[in-house]
């Protein structure tokens, strides 16, 4: 699991998948904006910048989006601008969500596509996985103190 992987490598346990409807699995990656830093390093704008060299177009209108946390505003829009199919993704993200959370983005009058939204696949994993992470974080915070 790619959030799994994110989470060994010490960044937020955030894992994303691209699958194209007639090739299959195209991008997996975990956000790497700790090992790049970069605050864009978002796992689903990994994903996404892959599916687009991996298929040179500019849209992904074939495909779909997994990914375990409701994407920010950045990626939300991201999502739309490349006019992926459709946004499957776990855990809400009640602070800096962008879809259903938050800014909401794909439902603001500047949003000129938006994909089919599906929220809270496998939720309880993926809160589990980042609930656990900032857990260690915060003691091994306070225990450098």
């Amino acid at each position: 699991m790619e959030a799994e992987r994110g989470a060994n490598a010490k960044e937020v346990p955030v894992g994303a998948v691209l699958v194209h409807s007639e090739f299959g699995l195209i991008a997996r990656a975990h956000n790497l904006s700790f090992a790049l830093d970069d605050p864009a390093a978002h796992a689903e704008m990994l994903v996404l910048r892959e599916g687009h060299n991996i298929l040179r177009s500019k849209y992904l209108d074939k495909c779909d989006l997994f990914t375990t946390l409701e994407p920010c505003a950045m990626c939300a829009y991201a999502v739309s601008l490349s006019r992926v199919r459709r946004l499957y993704f776990g855990a809400c993200d009640y602070k800096s969500g962008g879809t259903e959370n938050g800014g909401r983005v794909l439902y603001n009058a500047s949003c000129h596509f938006v994909p089919e939204v599906y929220g809270g696949i496998r939720e309880g994993a993926a809160r589990k996985l980042l609930t656990n992470f900032f857990v260690r974080l915060r003691m091994a915070t306070e225990a450098g103190s």
